[in-house]
């Protein structure tokens, strides 16, 4: 919802802040008096072409500022977080727009630089701006399959499910297709390179343990005679072994006879000890470390084989099981190649067949929707001096390269203006006041379906009066009471439906023109009322005949 406008330096306004509510709101005032730069303004704010024509006389630029209640829109909000814009919860959306007298221009959201592209889309989200002449909303037959889903509340998530189940198997089916091509192109290399794998058999860690084995075995060979000559001190009877456990016996025969002897023993028999563990450790190495040189050999032959083969295929050493077994698994699925092919086509022809019941039940519904539509449209015509006009929601089938997640089916509203004619798109054949009436109709049927929070109706009333200018302005009151609407009117009918009313007036003090916008209380909206109904002489019958119009 527009809560605020503030306008700088644009053409006639010099500077004005503008404060809005929910409901509908008109804004009034004589021909020439401004309130197309105020739309203008609006515009520019929007993400409009930046025309330096805007900016007042002698200004260096023009400033437009709006802000925004977004409320809990998840499409702005989406739209926002991914362009980086978030903003703080319960905080306003301000856009604002400037436009330099020498034609630069700069746009920002939450004071933060964007283009003007992307200004345009979130403008668009926040504000509808029907007028004469507009080509956008609900003239874009782009967005007319999303109104009549809205319109209909269809809940589109089975369909979008199928969709992507459909996509995803006709996605694994042309992966394996590739892939057997690609095999088959291979068929002799994979065969050989797996019987070179299989034959050699690597096994996950073989190449760490054998170059380990193969690391303690050199050392060995490099350390046998130094510990061959250490075992020759510590072992047999001449050994430092013998003579330590011999000394110690001997000793322990007069170790009684004096308190030192049995301190020797016991070292002795701790020397004993400790030898002999050193006697262990020697041993125990030296099995480690035993050099045999065939088992080197073979060791070392079968690290150059592992090696070789790893270089071969780009792998290290440690990933040759790994790649056994994929390349095994290509030549095992290249065999039943066929027979996996025929299983995904089934797979893609269930899934397709499930889309298809999905996406006809939904058309079917749309088919239903749309009557209902057409009805309500239909309904809404002949109040606004539209009854000879006819509308329909024209539904046909995509071709198949653009079925999608939203089904299989183009909409798009249609009228015929007088009997007999045929039907065509609506902004190719309705005039500028029909138009404008036809897209009230549209939005009265549409009440219920997802839009701007915000709509603004440009002079829709022209060139109606009476009970057709009645007619519009209850519809626009009904309107209001789901979205807050700005209407731009020299109806006095439909300005008296309104709660609010500006008055857009001109200013002249012998130097400078300016457009100023004030709020009316109720007196000020009887006369201003009075005016539309009597024109330039205010009567009394005419400021009765506003009081009644404001009562109703």
């Amino acid at each position: 919802m527009l809560i605020r406008l503030a306008i700088r330096d644009v053409v006639l306004i010099e500077a004005l802040d503008l404060d809005f509510s929910s409901g509908l709101g008109a804004l009034t005032g004589e021909t020439g008096a401004g309130k197309s730069i105020l739309l203008d303004s609006l515009g520019l704010a929007l993400g409009a072409r930046a025309d330096s024509g805007l900016v007042r006389h002698g200004a260096p630029q023009a400033v437009v500022t709006a802000s925004f209640d977004a409320g809990d829109d998840a499409a702005i909000a989406a739209l926002l977080a991914e362009n980086g814009l978030e903003g703080e919860p319960g905080e306003p959306l301000i856009v604002r727009r400037i436009v330099k007298a020498d034609g630069g221009s700069r746009a920002s959201i939450n004071d933060q630089p964007v283009s003007a592209a992307l200004l345009r889309e979130v403008g668009g989200r926040l504000v509808e701006i029907h007028g004469q002449h507009d080509d956008r909303g609900l003239l874009n037959a782009r967005g007319h399959r999303a109104l009549l889903d809205a319109f209909g509340r269809f809940d589109l998530t089975s369909v979008a499910q199928a969709h992507a189940r459909w996509r995803a198997a006709e996605a694994a089916l042309e992966t394996a297709r590739a892939d057997l091509e690609t095999a088959e192109r291979d068929r002799e290399w994979l065969e050989h390179a797996v019987g070179e794998l299989a034959a050699l058999a690597p096994e996950p860690g073989e190449e760490e343990a054998l170059a380990s084995e193969r690391s303690a075995m050199q050392k060995g060979a490099r350390l046998a005679e130094d510990l061959s000559g250490v075992t020759a001190h510590l072992d047999g009877s001449d050994g430092a072994l013998a003579g330590l456990r011999q000394a110690a016996r001997r000793l322990d025969r007069i170790a009684h006879e004096h308190e030192a002897l049995a301190t020797a023993l016991a070292a002795l028999d701790r020397a004993v000890i400790e030898a002999s563990e050193a006697e262990d450790a020697l041993t125990a190495a030296g099995r480690a470390m035993a050099f045999d040189p065939e088992r080197l050999d073979r060791i070392e032959t079968r690290l150059f084989d592992l090696r070789g083969l790893a270089r071969k295929h780009r792998v290290q050493p440690e990933e040759l099981p790994a790649l056994t077994e994929e390349l095994s698994g290509r030549l095992a699925r290249m065999a039943a190649g066929s027979e996996g092919l025929a299983a995904l086509e089934k797979a893609v022809a269930t899934a397709r067949k499930a889309y298809e019941t999905e996406a006809a039940a939904l058309s079917e519904a749309r088919a239903e929707a749309a009557l209902r539509l057409d009805k309500a449209v239909a309904a809404e015509l002949a109040p606004l001096k539209l009854d000879a006009a006819r509308f329909r929601t024209a539904i046909e089938r995509r071709p198949e390269a653009q079925w999608g997640a939203e089904g299989r089916d183009r909409v798009e509203f249609l009228i015929s203006t007088n009997p007999g004619a045929p039907f065509a798109p609506l902004v190719k054949i309705a005039s500028g006041g029909e138009l404008s009436r036809f897209i009230l109709a549209l939005k009265v049927a549409l009440a219920e379906a997802a839009g701007a929070r915000t709509m603004i109706f440009d002079e829709i009333d022209r060139g109606v009066g009476g009970a057709v200018a009645s007619a519009i302005g209850e519809r626009l009151a009904r309107l209001a009471d789901k979205a807050q609407l700005l209407v731009v009117t020299h109806s006095p009918q439909v300005a008296a439906r309104a709660a609010r009313q500006l008055l857009i007036a001109k200013s002249h003090d012998g130097i400078v023109t300016r457009t100023g916008v004030r709020l009316l209380d109720e007196a000020e909206r009887r006369e201003e009322i009075a005016r539309m109904l009597s024109g330039a002489e205010v009567t009394d019958e005419a400021r009765a005949q506003a009081g009644k119009l404001l009562a109703a």
